[in-house]
């Protein structure tokens, strides 16, 4: 009779990553899986920032673990696994939307009578809401505008704080940046973002660092 995926994961169930890792590393794919299982759903969220779209997220995602895949050997573990995951995770999703710029400029090009209806569809698409920042449309909308107004550096720091939950050091090393770069670009997305809610709520952000 055929285990059931359970019991075939079973023996990973409470493996550290680094036990995790090393067992894939050494040929186990069923604690690769254990990762995979563990991190798909954080990985998935980080992409749907970016992307703004489930399928492209989905699609996104499954790239991401296909790098880790093929570069697992290559993991020295001197980091934690999570982190090393973002950093592929996060050049994952800029990738993905430099071809979708260059794929939607193509387009205009071709048709360009179509050209405002492009840029119309797109600018929705991306001012989809992260509803974990905001608590009402007026402000939502806010936050969504002045994240993408920021440059793709202060985005992703602020993400991976606000959003993600991460550590300055953590996104340090996700990110591949000094602790202190971190700080200064957490701090400089955060006044940007307090200036434009301050246009509907004189409360602004109001967070501590």
């Amino acid at each position: 009779m055929n285990a059931s995926l359970g019991q075939l994961m079973a023996p990973f169930a409470d493996a550290s990553d680094l036990q995790l890792v090393r067992s894939a590393q050494s040929g186990q794919n069923r604690a690769f899986d254990q990762l995979v299982l563990k991190y798909r759903p954080t990985v998935l969220q980080l992409a749907m920032r970016y992307t703004r779209n489930p399928a492209d997220a989905e699609d996104t995602a499954q790239e991401v673990f296909i790098k880790a895949y093929r570069a697992l050997r290559h993991f020295r573990c001197d980091s934690a696994f999570y982190t090393w995951l973002y950093r592929i995770a996060i050049n994952t999703a800029r990738n993905f939307l430099k071809a979708r710029r260059r794929h939607l400029a193509e387009c205009a090009a071709d048709s360009p009578d179509d050209n405002d209806a492009a840029l119309h569809s797109t600018r929705l698409q991306e001012l989809a809401t992260p509803e974990e920042l905001t608590l009402v449309d007026d402000i939502r909308a806010s936050v969504n505008a002045a994240l993408q107004a920021l440059s793709e550096a202060l985005r992703t720091v602020i993400i991976l704080r606000e959003i993600e939950g991460l550590t300055y050091k953590q996104i340090s090393t996700a990110v591949g940046i000094p602790v202190g770069t971190v700080r200064s670009r957490v701090f400089r997305a955060r006044n940007f973002i307090d200036h434009q809610l301050r246009r509907v709520s004189d409360r602004g952000l109001r967070r501590g660092s």
